[in-house]
């Protein structure tokens, strides 16, 4: 074999090889983005009326659901500090309520009961079996609706900072007087209404990316959504659901545990003192552990 014919060969060769080489890496990283994507799953299903219902799913326990619903003019988001917590043991579900974040926002009214179709919309599409919903402040409200949507697949409420008095009613007249300064000027009532339910002692960065998120959501999705949450007939609706309650709560605001045994034999809370009604935020780690605690009185750990 001549010079040149050596030469093209071993450039032929090394070309081979620099291929294979490369191959070999691209089918390594494609495995490694697929494990990563399969470690989140994110999707999108279609509420009762059709809404587009964007959520995510972490973890591989088919057999021991939580899903997490976050608060007014919240986000899925709110969840992430939790889920990270929760993901090893449990198949965990967080979604955005209609008119939040990045599901759809052609709804014409926003009511609990609307977003608690929601929540049933995930659970059906992945096909839970066994379900703790997990609920902040009018999450609460709406997993009590959802709940009366999935009789079989719902093992208990865990409410986080809500549930405060089940029996609670407002009139029309106070409703009025509640929201008449949030349609006066949205976003600046909003700061000041969400920076309240901080403690002095909260992380003062926490407290204004809340109060500017918050102050953020479309208005007519706000608006709609507190006036149906003051509405909501919490007792009728806890007639039929019959699922285990419990709350862990900030001290901020007195819970009526006695009025709310009334309406739910089962209730049972946890006061968390000296935090505010973003637990989950401002101390994720012992949100976590008495989250866990709840979780475990229906799921023991093994």
């Amino acid at each position: 074999m001549t010079g040149v014919k050596k030469l093209k060969a071993v450039l032929l060769f090394g070309l081979m090889l620099m291929a294979a080489i490369g191959l070999m890496l691209v089918s390594c990283g494609q495995k490694t983005d697929t494990a990563s994507e399969s470690a989140v799953i994110v999707d999108s299903t279609a509420s009762a009326d059709g809404v587009m219902i964007h959520y995510r799913v972490m973890g591989s326990n088919n057999d021991k659901a939580l899903v997490f619903v976050h608060c007014w003019s919240g986000d899925q988001t709110y969840w992430d500090e939790t889920v990270k917590a929760f993901k090893d043991n449990y198949k965990v579900v967080t979604l955005d309520l209609a008119g939040h974040g990045r599901s759809g926002m052609n709804r014409d009214e926003w009511t609990i009961e609307a977003f608690g179709a929601d929540v049933a919309a995930v659970v059906n599409k992945l096909g839970l079996k066994n379900v703790i919903l997990v609920g902040h402040s009018m999450g609460g409200a709406v997993n009590i609706a959802a709940a009366n949507l999935l009789p079989e697949q719902v093992v208990a409420l865990i409410g986080v900072d809500t549930y405060q008095n089940l029996q609670q009613k407002m009139s029309d007249e106070q409703i009025k007087q509640f929201t008449a300064a949030f349609e006066a000027d949205f976003p600046g009532v909003v700061r000041q209404f969400v920076s309240s339910m901080f403690p002095p002692t909260a992380d003062t960065a926490l407290v204004r990316k809340v109060a500017d998120d918050m102050a953020a959501a479309p208005k007519d999705v706000a608006m709609g959504a507190i006036m149906s949450l003051f509405k909501y007939d919490a007792p009728t609706a806890l007639e039929t659901m019959r699922k285990p309650i419990r709350g862990i709560n900030a001290d901020m605001v007195p819970v009526s545990v006695e009025g709310n045994k009334a309406v739910a034999e089962s209730f049972e809370v946890t006061v968390l003192p000296g935090y505010g009604h973003f637990l989950q935020l401002e101390d994720p780690v012992t949100f976590n552990r008495e989250l866990k605690e709840a979780i475990e009185e229906f799921w023991p750990a093994e």
